[in-house]
C-alpha cells in the first residue's frame, strides 16, 4: 500500500476510535449517577465517612468539571474495545503469522493484567484512604473535597494498571532471548528491591498499605514469569527432540551430515 493509502487509512482509523470515545463520553455523561456511585464507593467503606459518603466542593462549577472528567475518562475507557480494534487492525497486516500470534498474545495480557490491576487497587483502595483520612490523630475534622477525591482514585486505578504490565515486559524479553530463566533467577533479590522502590514512587499516595499492596502482588507476579520461563524452555526442548544442534550456543558451528543420502 503506498504512504498515502497508509495516511488516509489511519485517518479513517483515528475517525472512527474518535467517535466512539464521544459517543462513549456522553454516554458516561448521561449516565453520571451509577459511575459516580461506583467511584465513591472505597471512600463510603472507611469509618470517616460515618455511613454518609459525602464529599464536597469548594466552587460554583466543582460539579461540573467533575462531571466532564468522569465523563472522559470513561468515555477513553468504555470506547477502549473500539479503538484497541482499529489499532489492531491498522497495524497487523504488515506483520507475519507467527507476530500477529505473538502480537495478539501479549496484547490480550496486557488488556487482562491492567484490568486485574485496577481491580485489585479498587478492592484495596479503601485501606489506604482510610490510613491518610485518620494519620491526623483525633479532633481533626477532614472534609475530602471531591476533586482531590477523585485524582487520588483515578491516579491511584491507573499506577495499578499500569504497574500490574511488568510481567509483559519480562515475558517478553525471555521470548526474544534477553532474559534466560537463569538470569531471573540470579536477578531475584535485586528485582525485589527494584519492585519496592518502583511501588513506592509510582503510587500517588504515601500510605504503607498501598506500597505493600502493589510490592507484593508484583513480586508474586515475578514468580510467575520465572515459571513462564520455565515451561517455555521445557517445551522448547521437548519440540527439539532428538536435534543434535538444538543446545549449540549462537558461537557454535552445528553439526553437518555427509552420509549420501538414498539418491
Amino acid at each position: 500500500m503506498p504512504l498515502v493509502e497508509h495516511l488516509f487509512e489511519l485517518r479513517n482509523r483515528l475517525a472512527k476510535s474518535a467517535i466512539a470515545i464521544v459517543v462513549a463520553m456522553a454516554a458516561v455523561f448521561w449516565f453520571y449517577q451509577p459511575v459516580y456511585d461506583f467511584l465513591r464507593e472505597p471512600y463510603c467503606r472507611t469509618a470517616v465517612s460515618h455511613g454518609h459518603c459525602n464529599l464536597y466542593v469548594l466552587d460554583v462549577f466543582g460539579q461540573f468539571k467533575v462531571r466532564l472528567r468522569i465523563a472522559g475518562i470513561g468515555g477513553v475507557v468504555a470506547a477502549s474495545p473500539v479503538w484497541l480494534y482499529q489499532l489492531g487492525a491498522f497495524i497487523t497486516p504488515a506483520l507475519h503469522k507467527k507476530e500477529k500470534r505473538y502480537a495478539a498474545g501479549f496484547l490480550v495480557s496486557s488488556l487482562l493484567l491492567f484490568a486485574l490491576g485496577c481491580v485489585f487497587a479498587y478492592l484495596t483502595l479503601d485501606k489506604g484512604l482510610e490510613f491518610l483520612l485518620t494519620v491526623g490523630g483525633d479532633h481533626v475534622i477532614n472534609l475530602t473535597g471531591l476533586q482531590s477525591y477523585l485524582s487520588f482514585v483515578t491516579l491511584t486505578l491507573l499506577a495499578f494498571g499500569v504497574a500490574f504490565e511488568f510481567p509483559v515486559i519480562v515475558v517478553f524479553l525471555n521470548v526474544v532471548g534477553v532474559l534466560s530463566v537463569e538470569r531471573l533467577v540470579a536477578m531475584r533479590r535485586g528485582m525485589i528491591v527494584g519492585l519496592a522502590v518502583f511501588s513506592a514512587v509510582i503510587t500517588p499516595s504515601t500510605d504503607p498499605f498501598t506500597f505493600f499492596a502493589m510490592a507484593i502482588p508484583l513480586w508474586i507476579l515475578y514468580e510467575v514469569c520465572i515459571v513462564i520461563a520455565r515451561v517455555r524452555r521445557r517445551g522448547a526442548r521437548r519440540r527439539a527432540g532428538d536435534d543434535p544442534d538444538a543446545d549449540l550456543s549462537d558461537d557454535e558451528a552445528s553439526h553437518i551430515d555427509t552420509t549420501p543420502s538414498p539418491l
